[in-house]
Parts: structure tokens; sequence; C-alpha cells
């Protein structure tokens, strides 16, 4: 079990051209996370940090670290979430 502290778990937007069309086609962002966090993690640490709801979390391990690809719930939207952030 890792803190609890959500700014401990999701380390920080992953942005590219790619993960800009995920988030304007399928209401998603990617983030990298802490290595040994859970996707039940994740998506608490999120939703407290983002106060939005999130739908489904994808991961994967690539060499720049574990991603995560967070899927928010039709009520909110990933562009939101990402001018709040500072992405755009």
């Amino acid at each position: 079990m890792i803190e609890k502290m959500p700014h401990t778990i999701l380390l920080h937007p992953y942005v590219t051209e790619k993960t800009l069309n995920l988030m304007e086609n399928h209401n998603a962002l990617m983030f990298i996370v802490k290595q040994v966090a859970t996707k039940p993690e994740i998506k608490k640490a999120f939703e407290e940090l983002f106060e939005v709801k999130v739908e489904k979390i994808n991961v994967k391990h690539t060499r720049f670290g574990k991603q995560a690809i967070i899927k928010l719930t039709k009520d909110f939207s990933a562009e939101d979430v990402g001018m709040r952030i500072g992405i755009f």
C-alpha cells in the first residue's frame, strides 16, 4: 500500500498529440503514475484531486514509467480537466 495523498500517486500528465486526440475523442486523459499504484488507488486519487467521476482505468508499463489512461464518465469533460491543469 502506498501513501494516500493523490499527488503522490498521480505524478504528472503525459501529453502528446495522440493523448490530445484521446482527450477530445474518447473523454480520457493519460497520466504517469507511481509504479506500485493499483487501478483502484489511481481512480480514487484522480476523483479526489479533480472532483470528477472515473468510468474506467487502463494501465500500461513503458520505458517512461507506468501510464494510466483515465476515462471519465459522460457527466464530466476531459477537456475541462485538461484546461484546469494547463494542458491547453
